[in-house]
């Protein structure tokens, strides 16, 4: 078992930056995959970002590259996502994620490939 918890979420204005943190704890392993999601009310739950904790591959989503930097520290047991550029479509519930990361690479941004979960961190963003 894996447990994750988020933290960092917050209010800001459009335009500035956020950085999310989540810590894992149980059997965590090294080659696994820790990735970021986001949900708004009615809406499913959507791929942001994504690292494999052995290699240290990264994945964007094309609506936050160039914008969000996924990062670890402490052998993949902490996952960082630094937000810039906030704006409105980013605000909801930040979830962390943990999945395997067999041959080195992380599964596309489908939830039904992240077996973990945490309780998630609300980030709002205001004009």
């Amino acid at each position: 078992q894996v447990q994750l918890v988020e933290s960092g979420g917050g209010s800001v204005q459009a335009g500035g930056s956020l950085r999310l943190s989540c810590e894992a704890s149980g059997y965590v392993y090294t080659g696994g995959c820790m990735a970021w999601f986001r949900q708004s009310p009615g809406k499913r739950r959507e791929g942001v970002a994504s690292i494999h904790t052995g290699t240290n591959a990264t994945f964007y989503d094309a609506s936050v590259k160039g914008r969000f930097t996924i990062s670890q520290a402490n052998a993949g047991n902490t996952a960082f996502l630094q937000m810039n550029g906030l704006n409105s479509d980013d605000a909801g519930t930040y979830y962390c994620g943990r999945g395997s990361g067999a041959g080195g690479t992380c599964p596309p941004l489908d939830p039904i490939d992240y077996h973990y979960w945490g309780q998630g961190t609300q980030v709002s963003v205001s004009s």
